[in-house]
């Protein structure tokens, strides 16, 4: 078990653990979902590793300490991600395990998870969250679980599944993921974004930008960012408002230029008080211009039922025929009790395609 060092560049001398992390991960994520639109870039993981001014950013790397018939020693076989917030929510810390398929059943997920536990108790944590995926959200019945919500369930004995609720993890929210083709019909759009701007009326007016927040937006884009911790559907998880403001906003936009990620996103402007009610962000990714992913998407609760939601997704989309017109899927994720969220997607015409469930581990015994 290493710890993943953060070289200079992706060709320094030490970079080697970061290369082998890039592989592992890219592999264990596309076996779970049998695509590569999922891969990250070696300079991408750098990048997110350079920035930890919010995030203390833990990675560590396991390889075969000796020759055997997988492979020489040194061959990477899991890994574990471990987000500790060092601002708001330093109660919480994210983990994430990964153990390439022949790996499995050895202990190697287990000693990774005894791992992060030791580092969140280390540095204070009394929460823990973490993720487990699915194909398909499985038919009602005993052999499901269902989170604290009431809504979507999880294959009770998914590997996955019994590997953390073994270890006493509770199901808190069961998150869809759904994939939309694009591009899609511009006359389809037209409509939506038309019908959309009707209900809204005159008060409301649509502005773009890409990678960089205007400055005069970008004040109101750090309102909207930290709402978004706060006004969207969080199950049983236990988090607080995650504050942003300018200089956050923008020093996340260097994180994504160093990582070689472009963005593209649509607010809505509140015209009589020169505010911004909503946005929606598309995230492109690098090496790879048929994938998009569908990032953040809020309606701030006083000005909701104004049809904000489907305003701002369309003009976003339009915006994506133009900026990329080689993108061919959009993935998105909301959670199964956000059915406002999800109408606005089926409307637009994603469809269900998988899922996760979302789960929390109390350190400190409480419910």
């Amino acid at each position: 078990m290493h710890e993943v060092p953060v070289p200079a560049s992706v060709d320094a001398p030490d970079a080697g653990p970061l290369l082998a992390l890039t592989r592992v991960t890219n592999d264990v994520i596309a076996h779970e979902w049998g695509t590569r639109d999922y891969d990250r870039t070696p300079q991408e993981i750098l990048g997110s590793l350079r920035d930890q001014a919010y995030v203390r950013k833990d990675r560590l790397l396991v390889t075969s300490d000796e020759d055997g018939p997988d492979g020489p020693a040194g061959t990477p076989l899991a890994y574990l991600a471990m987000n500790l917030p060092l601002r708001e929510n330093t109660h919480t810390a994210h983990v994430e395990v990964g153990v390439l398929a022949p790996y499995r059943s050895r202990g190697i997920g287990g000693a990774l998870h005894d791992e992060a536990l030791r580092r969140a108790r280390e540095a204070g944590r009394r929460a823990l969250t973490g993720s487990t995926d699915q194909l398909d959200e499985p038919a009602e019945g005993p052999a499901t679980l269902v989170p604290s919500t009431g809504t979507g369930r999880v294959a009770a004995q998914d590997p996955a599944v019994r590997f953390v609720a073994s270890r006493g993890w509770q199901l808190e929210q069961v998150a869809r993921r759904s994939v939309l083709p694009v591009p899609v019909d511009p006359d389809i759009l037209a409509r939506h974004r038309a019908a959309a701007q009707e209900h809204a009326g005159d008060e409301y007016r649509v502005v773009h930008w890409g990678s960089h927040a205007p400055d005069e937006w970008v004040d109101e884009y750090a309102k909207l960012n930290t709402r978004m911790s706060t006004d969207v559907p969080l199950g049983g998880l236990d988090f607080e408002e995650d504050v942003w403001d300018a200089e956050r906003i923008r020093r996340t936009e260097a994180q994504f230029v160093d990582r070689g990620i472009e963005l593209v996103v649509a607010a809505a402007e509140h015209v009589p008080t020169r505010t911004l009610a909503a946005y929606t962000t598309l995230m492109l990714p690098p090496d790879n211009e048929e994938f998009v992913h569908q990032e953040d998407t809020l309606v701030l609760k006083e000005h909701r039922g104004r049809r904000l939601g489907l305003l701002v997704k369309a003009a976003n989309l339009q915006r994506l025929a133009e900026v990329r017109p080689a993108a061919r899927r959009i993935a998105t994720w909301n959670a199964e009790e956000n059915s406002y969220m999800l109408r606005i997607n089926i409307d637009l015409g994603f469809r269900p395609a998988g899922g996760s469930g979302e789960w929390q581990l109390r350190l400190d015994g409480t419910d």
